[in-house]
């Protein structure tokens, strides 16, 4: 089984993706560690699409069934034709942007008031996860999101609202086509 979760920044991609690798017992895969290059600045260095893709692609081909979470949409078409499932999450922003704020500044702490590039990059972050519903970015927005799930080439399954990690588990563990 090859599940693919996607949604906005702060809507629970991550933390849905390790509780169904725990629940299904296989590994689970953030496109995150493949999209961005490691740097004394974590988040600042792109992988080139080609390097992500095929770092991507060897790591999913070392194990017949994965959770992967994570926006493909710019990664080419052959993402669409990769899963078994896919599952887009959604939640309410005012939600969302409390989350992702909690989350700056569990990972950052008191660089969020004494660094300046910390300040600056933060503060750009939470302002383009702000645009999501509102299609203000052209990299990943409820719009892109909607159309790119129309053109994959598996099953759909939409989780919207904010419903608790137990409950979203057990709605993509029923939504699994049968082996």
């Amino acid at each position: 089984m090859k599940i693919y979760l996607f949604g906005a920044s702060g809507s629970g991609v991550t933390t849905l993706g390790q509780a169904l690798a725990e629940r299904l017992q296989v590994p689970y895969f953030d496109a995150d560690d493949f999209y961005w290059a490691p740097a004394e600045q974590p988040f600042t260095v792109k992988r080139p699409l080609p390097e992500r893709n095929q770092l991507l692609a060897e790591a999913l081909a070392r194990h017949p069934a994965w959770v992967l979470g994570g926006s493909l949409v710019s990664w080419g078409e052959q993402w669409l034709h990769a899963f078994d499932l896919a599952v887009f999450l959604w939640l309410p922003p005012n939600i969302r942007l409390a989350r992702l704020q909690q989350r700056e500044q569990e990972r950052y702490g008191e660089l969020l008031r004494t660094d300046a590039f910390r300040q600056q990059q933060s503060a750009a972050f939470l302002d383009w996860a702000a645009t999501y519903d509102t299609g203000g970015t052209t990299s990943r927005s409820l719009a892109i999101h909607t159309a790119w799930m129309q053109q994959l080439k598996c099953p759909v399954l939409e989780l919207r609202g904010d419903l608790t990690v137990a409950e979203r588990v057990a709605r993509v563990v029923d939504a699994l086509p049968a082996a």
